[in-house]
């Protein structure tokens, strides 16, 4: 059974949604007054609602017919999130040079998208799994490489892939544009014309998801 659809959820309701990233830590106040801590989620989740980017009824429409095909919590789909979509740290279009994906070692041809946020020993690498494939660029040590012939994306599992194995001790870097794996986080939308109208749109609760 699919887990996910190929499709996005609309652009531009998801423009205006409000939400990010989410973490799980244990803190503990000790008799001292420190605080003992502990990071119980390796990586964030991002969660949304996309209630306060509803413009218009043709955007609740098809806010709904997601939900339908969806079959609620069911399935998760692409969502563009308005804040964190480029490996560029502005926001900007991708670059080939934007992150560093890997170093070659002579022999590997496949490489799990990523990005990476700040730097030094706690900055924090963010695997990418929903790339989206026009906008890839690559590069090997600062030379950008052809993409569909010298590297491709297999859509499959979402990996960069090399026609040749980078050289060993080569820098591996890409850019690109990407989507948040989620899913809708209710099995039931409650909508009213009056309610509309009056600006009160129900919550459209949406999380992210993991995939292999």
């Amino acid at each position: 059974m699919i887990s996910i659809l190929d499709e996005r959820f609309p652009s531009a309701v998801a423009f205006g949604a409000l939400g990010g990233p989410e973490r799980r830590t244990d803190v503990v106040l000790l008799a001292s007054g420190f605080e003992a801590r502990n990071a119980r989620w390796a990586d964030s989740r991002r969660r949304y609602d996309a209630s306060t980017g509803i413009r218009s009824l043709a955007d609740l429409r098809a806010v709904l017919s997601l939900f339908e095909k969806a079959r609620g919590r069911l399935y998760g789909f692409r969502f563009r999130d308005p804040f964190d979509h480029s490996t560029r740290s502005d926001g900007g279009l991708p670059l080939a040079t934007d992150q560093l994906q890997g170093i070659g070692d002579g022999a590997a041809t496949r490489f799990v998208p990523r990005k990476t946020y700040g730097s030094g020993e706690t900055a924090y690498v963010r695997e990418i799994r929903l790339v989206d494939a026009g906008s890839l660029r690559a590069a090997l040590d600062g030379v950008m490489l052809a993409t569909g012939s010298d590297v491709t994306l297999d859509e499959s599992t979402g990996e960069l892939v090399f026609a040749e194995p980078p050289a060993e001790g080569v820098a591996i870097t890409a850019g690109f544009l990407f989507d948040v794996p989620v899913r809708f986080d209710t099995d039931r939308l409650e909508v009213s014309l009056t309610h509309f109208e009056a600006g009160d749109i129900p919550t459209i609760p949406l999380v992210e998801i993991k995939i292999a």
